[in-house]
């Protein structure tokens, strides 16, 4: 089954490599049709695709899978339309002094790279396939899709759509469990883009490894908020609150863990608390809160809970309409805050990837800046409060992929900022500019007068006086 699938795999990339060699150069008129023709499917089956995120989650608020997903992704599209064109002048570079005078000339091409393979996650199916797919196509690819088993109804749609609206040689979709994600990231793509987590991106790394393949890993990990004595802990409480609650914390930027001074701990937890009833006051029949995405995924969050409450955290669930989400199958899971966390819990050692907020406190925010540099570098970061000074001491004295100040998760919306993670959090990113370039090949062309430069500069042989000056010119 397996082999069949890889071969078939083999084959469209055959095919579309072919084809993409053959009808170079493309015009952009084409790029730009592939761009459109991609918003068009998300417009017009929208309505659909947001109706089978909310079956294969169980329950997901259309509302929320319209804006992120649909609407957010087309907005992206017409990003790209309305930049395409810039981004793929070529550019004039300089070259050294006297080789301008003489005629030489240099130039940057932005090229195709040919065949960009997509494996998408479960989390934001839509967005996280079509999202690079436009900067794939902007930058005049063709792209093989291979979407997450887990949003299994999502997926079977999107290929049944992709085949409607383009053809083989353009754009594939291949769906499948494991097994046919590890073939397809082993196959000999032009470049290969994964968002999921730390450890499978190792995995699509190292397969993607033996075809020399360049890769763009979106991952994860435990992105901090810091909260400044100078915040406004009620309006950081209710950003926080939208942040960690959207989809239910299934965000790869998700506020994972909250970083409070001391004396302002309850305070901040009852921000947090405030926010959460203030949008959420019932959960369990309430269509705005997402279930999770699995029984796996919702027993290891119970297990996590459960190992910090046996190690001595304090566990405040945040349910405002006093519900029994223990008599419910609905995958559903209250904000659960967890105060006096130690490293040796669960919740401090994994990506939460749910509603569990842990709570950390510091003395002085050096303390809290030492704590993230000791840990793998996160994929954003999160700083409330007014003090520019102490916001520029957090920014400059840590690393992260990201970071969004006086709110969370919001910089990945900027259409024109780049977004990736940093270390473990990933590498390479998408969005800006920086995307359209990560999916080409930066080409230089360097064009020689029809003097003899060489001579002129002493590089041929015999070697003598010619090549003394030049080698003491460059010394100088």
């Amino acid at each position: 089954m397996a082999d069949n699938r890889k071969l078939e795999m083999e084959d469209v990339l055959r095919k579309q490599r072919a084809v993409h060699t053959q009808m170079r150069p493309e015009p952009l008129s084409i790029r730009k049709d592939r761009i459109k023709r991609a918003m068009k499917l998300l417009k017009e089956h929208g309505d659909d695709l947001c109706k089978v995120m909310s079956a294969d989650f169980g329950n997901r608020s259309p509302m929320q899978s319209m804006i992120t997903d649909i609407a957010g992704t087309v907005n992206f599209g017409k990003y790209c339309l309305k930049h395409v064109d810039k981004w793929s002048r070529s550019e004039k570079r300089s070259v050294q002094f006297p080789l301008g005078l003489l005629g030489a000339k240099a130039e940057l091409r932005y090229e195709p790279k040919g065949v960009v393979g997509i494996l998408s996650p479960w989390n934001f199916p839509v967005n996280l396939t079509f999202g690079p797919l436009m900067q794939v196509f902007a930058a005049g690819n063709r792209a093989m899709i291979k979407p997450s088993e887990f949003t299994a109804k999502t997926s079977l749609m999107m290929k049944e759509l992709v085949e409607e609206y383009f053809t083989p040689d353009e754009c594939a979709v291949f769906t499948g469990g494991p097994e046919v994600a590890a073939a397809f990231s082993e196959l000999p793509f032009d470049h290969l883009v994964f968002t999921g987590s730390t450890a499978t991106g190792r995995k699509v790394m190292e397969a993607a490894s033996k075809n020399l393949v360049p890769v763009t890993l979106e991952l994860g990990g435990k992105s901090p908020v810091f909260l400044g004595e100078s915040a406004d802990f009620a309006k950081a409480g209710e950003r926080i609150a939208m942040g960690k609650m959207m989809n239910a914390g299934q965000i790869c930027l998700a506020p994972d863990y909250m970083y409070v001074p001391e004396s302002k701990q309850d305070e901040a937890i009852h921000g947090v608390w405030q926010g959460t009833a203030n949008m959420y006051p019932t959960m369990l029949e309430n269509e705005d809160y997402a279930s999770l995405v699995s029984d796996r995924h919702f027993d290891r969050l119970q297990d996590m809970v459960a190992d910090a409450r046996d190690k001595g955290a304090e566990v405040i669930e945040v349910n405002p309409g006093n519900e029994d989400f223990g008599s419910s199958n609905a995958r559903k899971m209250p904000l659960t805050i967890l105060k006096g966390v130690t490293d040796d819990m669960k919740a401090m050692q994994e990506e939460i990837f749910g509603p569990v907020l842990p709570v950390k406190t510091y003395t002085q925010i050096d303390d809290a800046i030492d704590y993230v540099n000791e840990n793998d570098r996160p994929l954003g970061l999160y700083y409330f409060g007014e003090d520019s000074g102490e916001r520029e001491k957090v920014l400059t004295r840590t690393i992260s992929g990201g970071v969004t100040v006086n709110d969370v998760i919001f910089h990945v919306s900027m259409e024109d900022l780049p977004f990736g993670g940093v270390g473990p959090s990933g590498m390479g990113s998408y969005h800006g500019v920086e995307g359209f370039r990560e999916f080409s090949h930066a080409r230089s062309v360097y064009t020689q007068p029809k003097i003899d430069v060489a001579k002129l500069g002493g590089f041929k042989p015999p070697y003598g006086s010619a090549t003394e000056k030049a080698v003491k010119g460059m010394m100088k």
